[in-house]
């Protein structure tokens, strides 16, 4: 067994140990609006609920540990004392791991994640209107744990209001954890589903990715591809080109001599087999054929 004191390990060392040892943890898919009205959205894994009575539920945005800046969502509830906290499931974690991507001030990570904003009852953010389950929260309190890179800040929430779908719901009205399916965070590139443990997300490029806003609509529109379709598609940094485009069709065309003319349907079902394995090149690239 190795032992070290965290004095001694760079902060991004430590930083790893804990997501590492301490999972899976939930996901605070964190709604805020700053105070000129402009919406942000971000996934937070320092997160979890500590009272029924009052509702309170706790997240922590950490400062950035390469040059100990602070978030969009830390300096948004400064501005505007309200949250809404989205649950994430398995039919959204794509697009939550594509939102985290870090843009810059002022772009809709709604937009850039291919989610949609649903206008809440209480409070000022918006709603994520995929989260089967979501929190309207006022503020109490933010306390701030130090002034140092990869140092946290609790925001202690209280729910004001909640919403869950009535397809994870019970026939009681109890959630069913099963329909829910929810996913958490563990070190790296590892998550836990509920239902099945762990898997892995590649993590969301340090450069930014396209995002689903800048898909064609037939793309963004699509009745074939998930969520997590167009959340892997929009973690990419650069679209292939033309000429790599048409030596892959032609490659293609070898086994599928009419894929060239093929619906965007048709192309679209084969563009999800291609994601299924992870390989969101091919996918690009018969999409763009």
């Amino acid at each position: 067994m190795i032992s070290f004191e965290p004095k001694n390990l760079s902060v991004g060392k430590l930083h790893s140990y804990l997501l590492s040892a301490v999972a899976p943890r939930p996901i605070a898919f964190a709604s805020t609006i700053d105070a000129e009205g402009n919406p942000n959205l971000s996934p937070f894994s320092f997160f979890n609920v500590f009272s029924a009575n009052p509702p309170i539920m706790i997240f922590s945005p950490a400062r950035r540990v390469r040059d100990n800046t602070t978030k969009h969502t830390l300096e948004n509830v400064e501005q505007v004392k309200e949250v809404v906290i989205n649950v994430v499931n398995h039919d959204l974690v794509q697009q939550a791991s594509l939102s985290s991507t870090e843009y810059p001030e002022g772009v809709n990570e709604f937009e850039k994640a291919g989610l949609t904003m649903l206008k809440s009852d209480i409070v000022k953010p918006f709603r994520v209107a995929e989260s089967p389950v979501q929190f309207e929260c006022k503020v109490n309190d933010i306390i701030k744990l130090g002034t140092k890179g990869g140092a946290g800040s609790l925001i202690i929430c209280e729910v004001v209001k909640i919403h869950i779908a009535n397809e994870v719901l019970n026939e009681d009205e109890t959630i069913n954890q099963e329909k829910l399916d929810l996913v958490a965070r563990a070190g790296g590139s590892y998550y836990s589903r509920a239902r099945k443990g762990f898997f892995k997300i590649p993590k969301p490029l340090s450069t930014l990715g396209i995002g689903v806003d800048s898909f064609p609509e037939h793309i963004k529109n699509s009745m074939i591809l998930s969520g997590n379709d167009l959340g892997m598609l929009g973690n990419v940094e650069a679209l292939p080109t033309q000429e790599e485009v048409q030596l892959f069709i032609n490659d293609l065309q070898e086994r599928y001599p009419k894929i060239k003319d093929a619906s965007h349907r048709e192309k679209h079902k084969r563009v999800r087999n291609f994601l299924s394995f992870g390989d969101v090149d091919s996918a690009w690239k018969l999409l763009l054929s």
